[in-house]
């Protein structure tokens, strides 16, 4: 097991920076590959795709990482997960390379590179780039949320204030019944569609009220928006209201997630019942 390192605000301040430009530089390689990669593509065990992309991303964001001081284990979608033992790894990086590779594959902008650092189960930083809008969410501990399009000046965001409306980011591609019933239930007005950890995203910078994931996912899709999420003012939960942990030898959140402004956590998870 490596050192236990002391992340606090100034540790946490210098080393974001670098991840914004790691996470930015994978993106960039990314883009060459849209949408041309269609001939490149493999399906993995769990029967999800995988590019040249991811790989290419994977490679980029390990170099990166293997630079930084202090060093971490890294433990990413496209890397080798055997020997990883529940509760080994105290600090990690946790990242999934090229998040959304369907939407990528159709063309869509879509899809995001993810970085965070995870400590005792926690994320507390994360970076989310989307590659084809040059578009950064990011935050640290303590150090707030924020959002940057290539060639402006990073804004803070935050959850959104309660309104009249209720806004609901949603899944292009993994909608179902049981989330529409839930935000009938719930009195969702709108919907917003989008892949990726993009609709972690758009709850964050409050455009959206609530984000609901009604079943499993990988923790590397979501890390890092929930890091973003949380430094917004989000609540981030289970579908119990239990916080997440964020596991390396697990590697899936089996219940799903509400992603909340926070006043609407509590009628969310009585609409689940």
């Amino acid at each position: 097991m490596s050192r236990r390192l002391e992340f606090d605000a100034e540790l946490l301040g210098k080393i974001l920076p670098e991840i914004i430009g790691i996470a930015r530089g994978a993106g960039v390689k990314t883009v060459a590959f849209q949408p041309s990669a269609g001939g490149t593509v493999e399906t993995k065990s769990d029967g999800s795709p995988v590019t040249l992309a991811d790989r290419t991303s994977h490679e980029h964001i390990m170099d990166g990482l293997a630079k930084l001081e202090p060093g971490l284990v890294v433990i990413s979608e496209e890397g080798d997960l055997d020997g990883v033992e529940s509760g080994s790894c105290e600090q990690f990086w946790l990242v999934d390379p090229l998040d959304g590779t369907r939407d990528f594959l159709a063309g869509l902008d879509e899809y995001t590179v993810n970085i965070a650092l995870v400590e005792d189960g926690n994320p507390i930083m994360g970076v989310v780039v989307a590659p084809a809008g040059g578009t950064a969410y990011f935050s640290a501990r303590a150090l707030g949320a924020w959002k940057q399009i290539s060639g402006s000046p990073a804004q803070q965001i935050s959850a959104a204030p309660s309104g009249d409306s209720l806004r609901a980011a949603i899944s292009r591609s993994h909608s179902s019944k049981s989330t529409e019933e839930f935000l009938a239930r719930l009195g969702a007005t709108e919907t917003l569609r989008s892949g990726s950890s993009i609709k972690i995203c758009l709850v964050a910078e409050g455009a959206a009220d609530i984000y609901p994931r009604l079943g499993p996912t990988s923790i590397w899709d979501t890390a890092a928006g929930v890091a973003v999420a949380r430094e917004a003012g989000c609540e981030v939960t289970d579908l119990d209201g239990n916080q997440l942990g964020f596991d390396p030898a697990d590697g899936i959140l089996q219940q799903g997630f509400l992603v909340t402004r926070p006043e609407l956590l509590e009628k969310a998870l009585e609409a689940l019942k």
